[in-house]
């Protein structure tokens, strides 16, 4: 079975994990374009991306509309759930699925998933289910690392480097 859904959490695995607010009131995060270049090239290949993120934010959900993110959901507290309810939209199983979170709200999702990666400054508790521990910091193309090695692992080189030929 090969892997053509990744599901991404935002807050610490997109983004650095700090929210910062400007005296207005308005909300600041981060996102790596390294990060957005391999999503798109993901989706580009005809597999799937899902955002499931437990906080709100006009501004992730401008990221997933800029990246063509058609499965994305906000404020969601059973992430294995909302995870479960795209799979039977999509008619996958779990063993189509790589997901990609860094903390404890992204424990049920990661230890459903075939494959979880958690970036490096992940939750200690997470990284200790996780497929693997990605080198790179969560929002510092934490998610190009995982789609990479995704890339390699489902042969799929050629088609990814033809992409930008």
């Amino acid at each position: 079975m090969s892997i053509e859904l990744i599901v991404l959490d935002v807050d610490g695995t997109l983004t650095d994990g700090k929210i910062t607010y400007t005296q207005n009131g308005d909300e600041v995060k981060s996102f790596s374009v390294k990060d957005g270049l391999a999503i798109a090239s993901w989706v580009k290949l005809g597999k799937q991306v899902a955002i499931i993120t437990g906080r709100t934010s006009k501004i992730v959900e401008r990221r997933a509309k800029e990246l063509g993110i058609v499965h994305f959901h906000q404020g969601i507290h059973n992430k294995r759930e909302v995870l479960e309810e795209i799979l039977k939209e999509l008619d996958l199983t779990m063993d189509n699925v790589a997901s990609a979170g860094d903390d404890l709200n992204d424990y049920s999702m990661l230890v459903a998933s075939k494959l979880s990666y958690v970036p490096a400054d992940a939750s200690v508790h997470v990284q200790k289910i996780a497929s693997e521990v990605l080198s790179a910091k969560g929002g510092d193309a934490a998610i190009r690392e995982m789609i990479e090695k995704l890339i390699v692992l489902e042969n799929l080189e050629d088609e990814y480097l033809a992409l930008w030929q």
